[in-house]
């Protein structure tokens, strides 16, 4: 095990290669004359804000996408100076140091619109906007029918300048007859919603939308099919024990020894982002082996079975998602476990987690 990573009961590996590699194959995608903006929102689901960022600028990366003034804080307070669009709702209270990180504003109502233009009026300081439109998610977005007069309050307004126009498509991710697109959906099936700029999102952490959009690719003939996925989520055998057969384990006494059985105690549970709904149907590699769940997930532990594992030893590395040896723990078969996507997998890892690029 690397020095570097000798103090960590639990860290997040992000591999620069596959995120260098999975960049430049959207970019092929988009062709030259669409800028790529990077979504690196929710702490770019989950791989490091700042580290996943500055690898996919140095890759080339036109922009980046978050979801709040604070994250755009932190991108700027490490150097990092492209262009940063924000696609969430930002608070009035909040639009003063939005102008100050010049991030670009996404808005659908028009007291933002106005308070903006009043605030960059006053500071003398072009604000950027992005209007939303509304086309089937009923979320954030305005309707078309209120698209014009939106744009003329924020044309009214000498520092705000208008621009892009942008929306959210509804419907790619769970169906192969296509209507309407997610971000990354659509920027792998359909080149007439690219325009000037396209906003990639968990494509470029080599992770697909879903295993419909990747049926529809490779009914297409497009050629992404080996985006890589760029996350190892690993942790450390804290202890190992030989508890005797008719023992029970974990708290309710949920599990029962049927056998004498070595277990090893990983230090990582539920609060570091291991879903509880894991407890006894997870697994763990160690030495490139599976070993089990046993018990219930605990906040900051959990126990698993090494008995067919001789060779386990103490401060051994665990991979809890992603591979070792000839084994692969994916983000899909979590998800598939806990009856939830890809998306939140990854992107409920604890924040405070270090992520180190390797």
């Amino acid at each position: 095990m690397s020095m570097e990573f000798d103090r960590y009961t639990s860290w997040v590996e992000v591999s620069r290669r596959a995120l260098t590699s999975n960049v430049a194959r959207f970019k092929s995608r988009l062709g030259p004359d669409v800028r790529l903006a990077a979504v690196v929102k929710s702490n770019a689901y989950g791989h490091g804000l700042v580290e996943a960022s500055r690898v996919m600028l140095e890759a080339g990366a036109d922009w980046l996408a978050v979801n709040s003034v604070e994250e755009t804080a932190l991108l700027r307070h490490a150097g990092v100076q492209a262009p940063i669009l924000s696609l969430a709702y930002i608070p009035l209270a909040c639009l003063e140091e939005a102008v100050g990180h010049d991030l670009r504003l996404t808005v659908s109502n028009r007291e933002t619109v106005d308070r903006l233009g009043a605030i960059a009026g006053r500071m003398k300081r072009p604000a950027r906007v992005h209007i939303k439109v509304e086309t089937g998610t009923n979320r954030q977005g305005v309707r078309g029918e209120e698209l014009l007069a939106l744009a003329q309050a924020a044309a009214r307004h000498p520092y705000l300048m208008l621009e892009g126009l942008s929306t959210h498509y509804a419907n790619i991710e769970d169906v192969t007859e296509h209507q309407f697109a997610e971000l990354t959906a659509a920027a792998l099936l359909f080149p007439n919603t690219f325009f000037n700029l396209a906003r990639v999102g968990i494509g470029l952490y080599g992770l697909w939308p879903s295993k419909e959009t990747r049926i529809s690719a490779l009914q297409a003939g497009i050629a992404l099919n080996d985006l890589e996925p760029a996350l190892t989520w690993k942790t450390r055998v804290a202890q190992i024990k030989t508890v005797p057969a008719g023992a029970t384990i974990g708290y309710g006494c949920t599990d029962l020894a049927t056998q004498d059985t070595r277990l090893a105690v990983l230090p990582v549970g539920y609060y570091e982002g291991y879903d509880r709904k894991l407890s006894s149907v997870g697994y763990a590699l160690i030495r490139g082996r599976r070993a089990p769940v046993r018990g219930r997930v605990c906040m900051n532990m959990i126990m698993v079975d090494v008995t067919s594992i001789p060779a386990a030893k103490l401060e051994d590395e665990a991979v809890l998602l992603g591979r070792q040896g000839e084994d692969l723990i994916s983000a899909e078969t979590l998800a598939g476990r806990i009856g939830t996507i890809n998306y939140e997998v990854v992107a409920r890892i604890n924040p405070l987690l270090p992520r180190i690029v390797v």
